[in-house]
């Protein structure tokens, strides 16, 4: 076969970017905008030894699986934003967890992965209209209706500027006055700006002569406070007329149900100003209040956001299996003390996952190397009264190991240099090495190999990895497999329906597996068998006692006698009475302040709740 030829094929699978696959003459052929079952008749655009590319000429026979659904103006013109879109929800749902499934398999080295069903979106979700219109975020590309030539004149007749997205495999922008997957605030201001640039003849983006003054519109959309923020990149210092576009941005928002309240101009070097309005919006995940500022990152899916951050708490073992008191669901720090546990939140960005645990955490330490991230992370913080969060600016590969006291060296980091007070803060210092919990959220290029390696030298219980690649993520899991971090479970979340991105969170634990002995036991009457009716004696003898934790023996005491005792109460009395103790590696020689003791009356609840539980 060679490149233009005219064939049909049957599709018989997906690809993981959302391509049709089918099979002619023993040669493999991608499609695009087709579904498993459709036969079409395709022209091949590209020809390989084993493989081929084509465009879809037409379907001659519409699978089960393609949807009834008409596409939108954008994807007829080629926009390449929803490679999905052909399926039906329900199999876009299994081609992507089995995307998942087989990089785990070939890449991670993991025969039978623990993964378990993915979470989409419901058809009730988002105001009823499920998995459309579910983006908070909008980003369009921008370009003029005609030619700017290379000292930056026009051309007359410029035409209907585009105000939309990339043709698939392009820097063409397609005019899209209509996308399904965008908030009706974000077309609004689309349309809005495409108007105001026809009525005032301003020129787009041209990538050919980088010439032309409206590059990009962003639009943030807070869907549960109605706020929006929209932000033009320009090729200049300022748009004229801007009042008037002001004010038709406005109107449109506010016609389309929600709120402008912040306009930002950004230039070529991407430095913002504020040219109405305020400088952040607010949203809201759950029951925390957010700031966004222009350069935030935000989840773009707010409905899956919530369920992608609840599972993140479950893997943290916040679920409500272990606020039932199901011990192998809480981390280990938890079964051991009943105290809650450090947690470390890397590539935190503005500190929401982090945040979203915080009730649930001794101390979330979060470190992210955008400065403004990070002070949007501690501002957060603040806005929703949370005092046991704190956010560093730095690189955690080189910020972990220092902390932890593993590294001496900070040549590398200069924010280290700069800031003596990072190198010097003990009680910074004291707190992650306590950390039981990393939660890491990279970009999809995933994790360094060094953070991975601090993170492994830490000696962290549980790592909770939240990924937006299946394939750097299988490769950071065998990583961290190879050092003894084993993999419990995986849950894809699919934040991006009708597109071939999905998120997966995965719980990692380094314990290891206990040693196994094998024993062949016949039982039945006569010599060397044992009698079926003594087995349950015999369990009853040998049955382990339950494990005592501080938080039982609290819990007994404020029950019976109505006050409350300090951990270190609990620990100075089992001390005295010369019971086993755990040594904590952290522990600490001398204090600032003497020790305060517990009163006589808090020694014999004490003691009392010891012999309660049969440990003296």
């Amino acid at each position: 076969m060679e490149r233009g030829d005219i064939v049909t094929v049957q599709i018989e699978d997906m690809s993981s970017e959302g391509q049709g696959i089918g099979r002619a003459d023993g040669l493999v052929i991608f499609v695009p905008h087709t579904v498993v079952g459709d036969v079409a008749e395709v022209r091949l655009t590209k020809v390989k030894k084993r493989f081929a590319f084509s465009h879809l000429k037409e379907i001659l026979k519409p699978s089960e699986y393609r949807t009834d659904i008409e596409p939108c103006g954008g994807m007829a013109e080629g926009c390449g934003g929803c490679s999905f879109f052909p399926m039906e929800y329900g199999l876009q749902l299994e081609v992507k967890e089995k995307q998942i499934r087989e990089k785990l398999r070939r890449l991670a080295e993991i025969e039978e992965p623990p993964l378990e069903p993915i979470i989409g979106m419901e058809p009730e979700d988002n105001n009823g209209l499920g998995c459309f219109r579910y983006r908070n975020k909008a980003g369009f590309p921008v370009s003029t209706g005609g030619i700017i030539t290379r000292k930056g004149g026009i051309v007359e007749n410029l035409g209907v500027p585009a105000v939309g997205f990339y043709r698939a495999r392009s820097h063409e922008v397609v005019d899209a006055p209509e996308c399904y997957l965008q908030s009706g605030a974000a077309m609004a201001a689309a349309a809005a700006l495409r108007q105001f640039m026809i009525e005032d003849n301003i020129t787009g983006w041209d990538p050919k002569w980088e010439k032309g003054l409206m590059k990009q519109l962003i639009v943030k959309t807070g869907f549960r406070t109605g706020e929006v923020m929209v932000i033009l990149t320009i090729n200049g210092k300022g748009i004229p007329n801007m009042q008037k576009l002001a004010e038709m941005l406005d109107d449109a928002v506010y016609e389309a149900g929600y709120s402008l309240e912040s306009i930002v101009l950004r230039n070529l070097k991407g430095e913002d100003t504020v040219a109405a309005g305020k400088n952040v919006i607010r949203d809201q995940i759950g029951d925390l209040t957010f700031e966004i500022s222009p350069a935030s990152f935000y989840q773009v899916n707010p409905v899956q956001t919530e369920r992608l951050y609840d599972k993140v708490r479950e893997y943290c073992g916040f679920s409500a299996k272990a606020d039932a008191g199901d011990p192998s669901a809480m981390p280990e720090a938890l079964q051991e003390n009943g105290e809650k546990p450090v947690i470390l939140d890397l590539y935190c960005g503005v500190g929401t996952i982090g945040l979203y645990c915080a009730d649930e955490a001794e101390q979330i330490i979060g470190i992210e190397i955008v400065k403004d991230a990070v002070l949007d992370a501690n501002r957060n913080a603040v806005v929703n009264g949370i005092v046991n969060a704190r956010y560093i600016c730095g690189k955690a590969e080189e910020i972990l190991p220092l902390y932890a006291g593993q590294k001496k060296d900070s040549g590398r980091t200069a924010n280290l240099k700069e800031d003596p007070s990072v190198k010097t803060d003990p009680n910074l210092a004291e707190a992650i090495s306590r950390a039981s919990i990393a939660i890491l959220d990279p970009p999809r290029a995933g994790c360094r190999p060094e953070l991975l390696e601090a993170v492994i030298d830490l000696g962290v219980e549980r790592i909770v990895y939240v990924s937006c690649d299946p394939a750097t993520l299988a490769r950071d899991i065998k990583f961290l497999g190879e050092h003894g971090y084993n993999l419990q479970e995986a849950t894809p979340v699919d934040m991006f329906p009708h597109t071939a991105e999905v998120e997966t969170v995965v719980l990692l634990s380094h314990k290891k597996a206990d040693s196994y002995i094998h024993i062949d036991v016949e039982f039945g009457e006569g010599e060397g068998k044992i009698p079926v009716d003594s087995i349950a004696k015999r369990a009853e003898a040998y049955k382990p006692k339950e494990k005592v934790t501080y938080k039982m023996i609290k819990e007994y005491i404020e029950a019976k006698y109505g006050f409350k005792v300090h951990t270190a109460y609990i620990a100075e009395v089992k001390r005295n009475l010369g019971l086993p103790m755990y040594d904590a590696p952290n522990a600490v020689e001398e204090l600032k302040q003497p020790r305060k003791h517990p009163t006589p009356e808090k020694v014999e609840a004490i003691k009392d709740a010891l012999r309660y539980f049969a440990v003296i």
